[in-house]
Formats: C-alpha cells, structure tokens, sequence
C-alpha cells in the first residue's frame, strides 16, 4: 500500500478480519501502554500554546459552550416562531438555515428556482424579508451563525442593516458568516463566482469587519462538508487546514496584516461516532492550527493562533431505518465535541434523514446538548481524555497523517490549485465507506445489522408548497414598491466597484438599504466576475 492509500482509504479487510481500523485507515491496537504515547509529548496548560488541551484555561468550568440548533425553513415568518421556540427552551445562539435559492445568490422568482423555495432552509431574497425573521428578537442579544457561502457578504449587509434599525450598531452585532466557497467548489456545489472572484468577496468581508463589525467571525472554515461528503477524520483535519491556508494568504496578499484579521477566523467541524477519533481529532487540529499560524505566517497575537471551532453532528451518520437510534448517535458524537473542546454545538434531529427536523426532533436535540452540559460530567474538568494512552497516540497520528496531506496540496500550489486532488481524494474515501458497509466490515446498527420493518414517523416536517405562492407574491410586490431608476444605478455602481479595487461591502450594503434584492445584487457581480463552471 502506497503513502498516499494509508493516508487516505481505510483498507477493505472483511469482517472476518480481527485487525480493526479508523475511517482514516489508522489501525487500533488491542490495549495501548506507555510505549505508545509519542516521545516528545508535551501537552502544556489549556489556554496556552500550542492549545492541545483547549483555547480556555477553564474551558466549561467558566462557561458552557453556545448551544445552536440549525433552523429555518419555509418564510420567514415560520422560520421566525422556530427561532423564539428554540431561544425559549434554551438554545443560547441562533444558526440560520438557508434554502438553495439564497444560497445559490438567486431570487426566488427565477425560473430555476421552482419548487426549491424553503424547502432546505429560510427564503430570503430582500431587506423585507430579513426583518420578518429577526422581527422580535434582539440582534444586540443572541449570537446569529449564518450558513451562507457565495452570498456571505450580501446577507451580512441585510442583517446588519436590520441590527441598525433595531437600535443595535454594527460594532456590536456577535455571529459568523460561513463564507467558505472554497469547500463549495470541492464537496458541495453552491457556488457561484470563479475563485479570484470569490477570494476578492471573502478578503473585503475581512477588512470590512474589522474596521466595522469587530466582533462578527468573518468566516468559518469548513470541514463538515469535507465529512458530509466521504472523506475520513485526517482528511477533515487536513483539507480545511488548506482552506484556512488559502484564505489568510489571500488575506495577506491583499494588504491586510494577519493579526488584523486571524483572530475572527473560525472553524466548521464535523462530528461523528468513533467518540476516541473524535477527540483526538478535534485536538491535533488545533495544535496545528497554532503552529501553522506561529510558525508558517508569523502570528503574534495569541488570539490570531488559537482554533476555535463550532461542531456539528453528522449528518451523514443518520439513518432513516429505526431512525429513533440517531437520539444515540447524536448524543455520542455532541458528548465528543465537548470533551474535544468545541466553542458552540449543534445537535441533530433524530428524523433528519427524512426531512427537516420537526420541532418535537428540534426540542429533543437541544436537550440532548443539556443533559451533556448538567449530567455527563464532561464539564467538570478541562480536557478530559488528556493522557490517555489511546488518545495521545491517535491525536499524534492524526496530526503527523494531516500534515502529509498539506504538503502534497502545498506542493500542488494549494487549495485553489489543488480541487481535483482534494475532489478525487475525498472520492475515493467514500467509495471506501460504501464497500466497507456493503461488506459488513463496518456495522451501521438498523441497516446492515439488527435490521426491523420500518416504522412510521407521524411528525415529520412537511413545507407547504403554498408557502413557495406567498414568497413570490411578496417579492413581486417588493420589486413594485421602488424606485427602479435607484435602483438600476445602485447596481450599476456595485459593477463599477467590481471592475476596480475598492472594497465592495459598501456598495452592496447601499444597494441593499435602496431596496435591490438579493439576486439582483448578486448577479451584478456577476456580470463582472463570471460565473464559476466546474470541469466535467
């Protein structure tokens, strides 16, 4: 077997087999001892360099980590009364869904959008249509996580601007924009603009924040994709290592100096059910992560090194068969993220292989976070599976395995270079989960094992298609009540923007503010940057 096959394709052994792997190919010993943990091991203190053991000295002890529950769905409206029920039973931030349209920086009346209009996610296509969903809720009060990539810039400039009708400045608006398109070029597809373009949008958004909105986490880099997609633990460590890489020498070649912006970067990692791998893995990351930014780009501020990073359970892990037994997954793979030291958590909803949660599977989710904060006891002490033969050695192996991944996508000329690469390792990966389960190597408990009739779920969410008839009404009546010469020259001054170097969140916002929708601003850039067509 190659380097590169042990680093990325956990090898296809059958079940007979007594050896056992990780999904990263690692192999587990029967019992690990002192002569496994690595010779130079120095774990320091949390809340210190290199933050192997978490960014906080006191971790839990001080404060729990943010409680998300990934919502919206449908209007507006709808999406607005599940974020007052989930701020009622205790969620304690908010993270916003977005249907394909937003995401895809179309407005809901284009003719490719038809029967795509909340089903996935919140439609949103103008300034109108923003203040409805936080109507109520207090921007200076919540933290708001903002699923949204190509876009990015364009819905931060409508929240903000609702933050500002509300009485609430935009230096004191709290939340993260995801703002990883280079994830949506390899593992998902929601893209829009080609890179250069792209890396533009997400550079200004930078600059813009720090000078404008400090407190907001200007991007968050995204592993979970990678995972959702097939790729193993190591390949999640490494591949979003390279995004991050790419977008702060973005960063710097666009003038900005790194302790500018490094300390509103944030992390988007995957959870799943190996609990072991897990917190070995969410710990060799961010020991890298700190030596990356020390060693590679001269990082001074602690704050610029430190990885902080929101979990998500996997959604990938989630089966439709005995669909009650995701309550279990969720629940191993939350209590991983805590015990790996995550910032903010989402939990699941056990029915989300059928459809989008409904707010019975919403509220068991949040209270499986609760019962990990006040029953578990991984709160009571900082890094708890600090020293164990087990996890030591797999932190170190992830690490070194991640490391050799970088190099070769260094090699390439990184990520923007390196798609095909990345895009064909993570192939090869899922394929090997397929034959791994096909074969029986690997159990999935309900589906190729212990398997029952199907049982029936009553509850499920269900979009009325007449919520899809109300949004285009209320956007064709939008585009009525306007000035169109205003607009027409708003866009107009966001193209010009486009062709020169000036930093364009201004023109958007102002565009934006001037009642311009969503698509509409969107595709002015696009007039300008093209749009990104992947190789067949």
């Amino acid at each position: 077997m190659s380097t590169q096959e042990r680093l990325t394709v956990a090898p296809i052994v059958g079940p007979d087999d007594p050896r056992r792997f990780t999904d990263s190919g690692i192999e587990i010993q029967p019992l690990y001892t002192e002569d496994d943990l690595p010779g130079d091991l120095d774990l320091g203190e949390p809340g210190s360099f290199p933050y192997t053991r978490g960014v906080h000295g006191e971790m839990y002890r001080k404060r729990p980590w943010t409680m998300r529950q990934y919502a919206g769905y449908a209007s507006a409206t709808e999406s607005n009364a599940r974020y007052k029920y989930l701020l009622a039973h205790g969620s304690t931030g908010l993270s916003m869904a977005f249907d394909l349209p937003t995401q895809l920086g179309l407005d809901s009346d284009d003719q490719r959008c038809l029967g795509e209009v909340g089903r996935t996610g919140v439609s949103i296509d103008t300034i109108d249509d923003m203040r409805m969903v936080f109507d109520g809720i207090p921007l200076d009060a919540i933290s708001t996580s903002m699923t949204i990539n190509a876009p990015a810039t364009v819905l931060l400039a409508l929240y903000s601007l609702v933050g500002e009708e509300q009485g609430c400045p935009s230096h004191e608006l709290r939340g993260t924009t995801q703002n990883d398109v280079l994830k949506e070029y390899i593992a998902r597809g929601n893209f829009i603009y080609p890179p250069e373009g792209t890396m533009r949008l997400t550079t200004d958004l930078f600059a813009y924040c720090k000078e404008f909105v400090p407190k907001w986490n200007t991007i968050s880099i995204s592993g979970y994709h990678f995972r959702e997609k097939g790729c193993s633990a190591v390949q999640e460590v490494a591949f979003t290592l390279c995004s991050a890489i790419a977008y702060v020498q973005a960063a710097l070649d666009a003038g900005l100096e790194v302790d500018e912006f490094a300390p509103r970067l944030a992390f988007f990692f995957n959870g799943h059910n190996n609990v072991f791998q897990e917190v070995a893995k969410f710990r060799a990351v961010r020991r890298m992560w700190a030596h990356i930014m020390r060693d590679r780009f001269g990082a001074k501020d602690e704050k610029s090194l430190k990885l902080r990073f929101h979990t998500q359970t996997g959604g990938v892990t989630l089966t439709a068969q005995q669909p009650q037994n995701n309550v279990v997954r969720v629940a191993l793979q939350g209590f991983a993220a805590v015990c790996g030291g995550t910032q903010s958590l989402h939990t699941n909803g056990f029915d989300e292989a059928l459809a989008l949660p409904s707010e019975r599977a919403a509220k068991i989710a949040l209270r499986t976070q609760q019962i990990i904060a006040h029953e578990s006891g991984a709160t009571d002490t900082v890094d708890p599976f600090a020293g164990s033969y087990y996890v030591e050695a797999l932190t170190d192996e992830i690490e070194q395995r991640a490391y050799e991944l970088i190099t070769k996508v260094d090699e390439l000329g990184g990520s923007v270079n390196a798609i095909e690469f990345i895009t064909n390792e993570i192939d090869e990966s899922a394929w090997g989960y397929q034959e791994r389960y096909r074969q029986k190597q690997d159990i999935v408990v309900g589906v190729n094992k212990y398997e029952e009739d199907a049982i029936e779920i009553e509850d499920i969410l269900r979009v009325d298609p007449a919520t899809e008839k109300a949004q285009l009404e209320r956007l064709a009546e939008f585009k009525r009540d306007r000035d169109l010469k205003l607009v027409a020259a708003r866009l107009e001054e966001l193209r010009v923007a486009c062709r020169g170097k000036d930093n364009l969140m201004h023109p958007i916002r102002q565009a934006l503010k001037d009642r311009c929708s969503m698509g509409e601003v969107c595709g002015a850039m696009k007039d300008v940057f093209g749009a990104y067509r992947p190789r067949a």
